[in-house]
């Protein structure tokens, strides 16, 4: 996909060549200047007139009419130079290549040089592009019916430098096109149909996903679960014909089984809210309660290709929340992995039981810390929006960790307080160890306050990703629908994992 060419060299530019150029540019430099001249100082005409754009991810093509050996020019506007970061050239590639799919151009040269400045690299600018790439372009997998002539998709991509180090350039260009393909994977997963995506099938991806980067695996059945006692989980999927699934991934990537970051995404692969029905309006799109397993299968791709000196389990509780004449009821006691008691008073509060049982388990392998991930709350869409995930913790430090990966990859999130009294209000129970929904008040809080109580003094961070796993709108990274959201956070945390042990 990505070629790396030293710019002294005479290449075959394709049909295509990218230049970045800065906004109030007043003399063009290096490749673009170069240009210039071969086509009698034009570039600087239409510059000046404003038909060559340089404010932020404006994209201008231009036809060279054989001038050139390339067929045509395409410029990238970065903006002002003192605000050039590596996710906005993110977000301005993204845009090109967009730009360049549409015009169903297959082959692209992009000179790299061009978007580096004193602050921006040429090893980010290799996996801001990359990235973007991956993302820019990713098309959702849909059932219509379509002609059998397949979409011109753009083949390869030439990369241009003068810089010395290419190897650095393309192991950039690699892990950047991992992190996206990964963020691709969570999204196709969390689009998917619930007919088609049940625990089973979600299983079944994780096994081909574990004998592709040579992780460990465990998948307990039912009747396994029933043997360790994991009544949470089974509480949940009582309503469904569906089996459920927990699902394991092990990567050991230190020659000890030590320090180990437990990853669990919630599997809900369809949520009625059980007795505690849905409303109509609010039942569409319950396919997308899986988008935390999403997220933790996205990491682990990601991590399967960067092979981190890290260890990770990743835990996966998957069930459907149905009704039926077995289905779990509000009132039921419940008896959780971890021998906690648990009082169902709300059936649609369903998705921090699966993950009680996913937590438990991912200790019971060794994890000695947490990060949980799950569409788990409306009320962290009324808190924070659409565009923030809600975080929770027992332990500055490692959220810390986590806090910094989800800058990096600009996936923001926002810490949500858990006090005593928010404690007191799930182990408030006269029939049980504690119950699953105190109420509406600090709705997102409860949800994390629950699942806090099996996380116990291990360092935990809960992702609350209702409001961020998917999107309404399009943009220049990719479509509407699932965003994928937390797959690179997740994997970014884990790569540079410090122990604070």
């Amino acid at each position: 996909m990505f070629k790396v060419h030293r710019q002294i060299n005479q290449i075959d530019y394709q049909d295509t060549l990218v230049i970045g150029i800065l906004q109030k540019t007043s003399k063009l430099t290096g490749l673009a200047s170069k240009i210039d001249e071969q086509l009698n100082g034009q570039l600087t005409v239409l510059m000046k007139d404003g038909d060559l754009q340089t404010k932020y991810k404006a994209i201008t093509k231009l036809h060279t009419l054989e001038k050139l050996s390339v067929k045509r020019l395409y410029f990238v506007g970065l903006g002002k130079e003192d605000m050039l970061s590596f996710e906005r050239l993110k977000r301005a590639f993204g845009e090109l290549f967009q730009a360049i799919q549409k015009a169903k151009h297959q082959h692209v040269t992009i000179a790299i040089d061009s978007f580096c400045n004193e602050n921006i690299t040429h090893n980010e600018v290799a996996h801001a592009l990359s990235e973007a790439f991956a993302l820019s372009t990713y098309k959702i997998l849909d059932y219509k019916q379509k002609s059998n002539e397949p979409e011109k998709q753009i083949e390869s991509v030439h990369i241009l430098t003068e810089n010395d180090d290419i190897s650095e350039i393309k192991s950039s260009l690699e892990i950047g096109y991992a992190f996206g393909k990964g963020t691709n994977s969570a999204r196709t997963l969390t689009n998917m149909p619930p007919n088609l995506l049940t625990a089973t099938e979600l299983a079944a991806y994780s096994v081909e996903l574990a004998n592709k980067y040579q992780f460990e695996y465990e998948i307990l059945e039912k009747e396994d679960m029933e043997r360790l006692g994991m009544g949470a989980l089974l509480a949940v999927n009582k309503g469904s014909e569906e089996p459920p699934k927990m699902i394991v991934l092990k990567y050991q990537g230190r020659e000890e089984w030590t320090n180990v970051i437990g990853l669990v995404g919630k599997g809900i692969t369809y949520d009625t809210g059980g007795y505690s029905i849905k409303p109509k309006d609010g039942i569409v799109g319950m396919k997308t309660d899986m988008g935390g397993a999403a997220a933790v299968l996205g990491a682990m791709e990601i991590i399967g290709e960067i092979r981190p000196e890290q260890n990770v389990i990743a835990v996966i509780p998957s069930t459907d929340n149905m009704i039926s004449g077995g289905a779990f009821k509000p009132d039921d006691v419940i008896v959780s992995l971890s021998g906690k008691t648990i009082e169902v008073l709300n059936t649609d509060a369903e998705g921090r039981l699966a993950l009680a049982d996913g937590v438990t388990y991912a200790k019971f392998h060794g994890a000695n810390y947490i990060v949980d991930v799950a569409t788990l709350t409306g009320g962290v869409i009324i808190a924070l929006g659409t565009e923030t995930t809600g975080a929770m913790t027992n332990n500055e430090e490692l959220f810390e960790q986590v806090l910094q990966a989800s800058h990096e990859c600009d996936e923001p999130i926002w810490r949500l307080p858990i006090f005593e009294n928010d404690k007191k209000r799930v182990r408030l129970s006269k029939m049980a160890d504690l119950n699953n929904s105190p109420g509406r008040e600090g709705h997102a809080i409860m949800a994390g306050a629950f699942i806090g109580e099996f996380a116990e003094s291990t360092p935990w961070v809960h992702l609350d990703i209702a409001g961020t796993a998917t999107t309404s709108k399009e943009s220049e990274l990719g479509p509407s629908g699932a965003t994928g959201v937390m797959a690179r956070t997740l994997a970014a945390f884990v790569e540079r994992f410090e122990d604070s042990k």
